[in-house]
């Protein structure tokens, strides 16, 4: 197999996430460890607390990582991004710059569930965990963002409850043992029955770029890609039209993509 190198970004919480992964063959999975090597699979990742302006630290991350790697961002093979649910405008800025980026570098984009990632996330965590995940992440508002996910041979999850969003006691428990993933156990506590029901909870497992890239390479190897203008955010929740900063934000994150190729 050839060189595939994939640039994965996840802007969907206070985190700006950014994974450049280069992989020459289907080796395993590699850890959440910077520059780490697992068989023919590198990862290199910068993952640090921006709060509300991710979309100014998203592309000198990416110029960053590149750096760090002696990669050019010409040498990616395709973008996966974190396409929600989560924050509005992380996602339109994570959606907006890897649009940028394909569109300029002509390339497909991989747009990944912010819900499997944190199920990826909790697999990368403990290997040993059961094959079932329920995912519940807190959406404010005093809600919660869930889905349900099986862990399958080959490493793909299958979605067994697609993104949803519910008050905590509305979470439905998955009908076989399974693990929690995510915070709305820290944010909810009891008052998410899954809580209590879970064989294992990982409150650690949180949106990421390294999920979402080791989630990307798959449906990349899958032919799972899709054309960059064919991404978009999964909000869950609906909302109403973009205020006239939003807007321009967005416009902002996708013309400096564009200018960086």
């Amino acid at each position: 197999m050839t060189r595939t190198v994939l640039l994965a970004l996840d802007t969907s919480t206070e985190f700006c996430s950014v994974v450049l992964l280069l992989a020459d063959s289907l080796a395993s999975s590699p850890s959440i460890a910077p520059h780490h090597q697992s068989g023919d699979t590198r990862v290199w990742f910068r993952h640090e607390a921006t709060g509300t302006v991710s979309s100014t630290r998203l592309l000198p991350a990416v110029r960053a990582l590149c750096a760090d790697a002696s990669l050019a961002l010409a040498d990616c093979t395709a973008i996966a991004f974190g396409a929600g649910p989560g924050s509005f405008t992380g996602l339109r800025t994570a959606t907006g710059v890897a649009q940028g980026l394909a569109f300029g570098l002509g390339v497909p984009v991989v747009p990944v569930s912010t819900l499997a990632a944190c199920a990826e996330s909790a697999r990368l965590n403990t290997p040993s965990m059961p094959s079932r995940v329920l995912v519940a992440l807190d959406a404010r508002m005093d809600e919660v963002y869930w889905a349900e996910y099986e862990s399958q041979a080959d490493g793909e999850w299958r979605e067994l409850h697609g993104a949803s969003l519910d008050a905590p006691a509305a979470v439905a428990l998955p009908d076989a043992p399974f693990a929690l993933a995510g915070n709305a156990a820290a944010a909810f506590g009891d008052r998410l029955p899954a809580l209590a029901a879970a064989a294992h909870v990982d409150r650690d497992a949180l949106p990421h770029a390294l999920p979402v890239a080791l989630i990307g390479l798959r449906a990349w190897r899958a032919g799972r890609a899709v054309a960059p203008e064919l991404a978009v955010p999964d909000y869950v929740r609906d909302k109403v039209a973009q205020t006239t900063a939003e807007r321009m934000e967005a416009r902002k994150s996708k013309t400096d993509a564009e200018a960086l190729r």
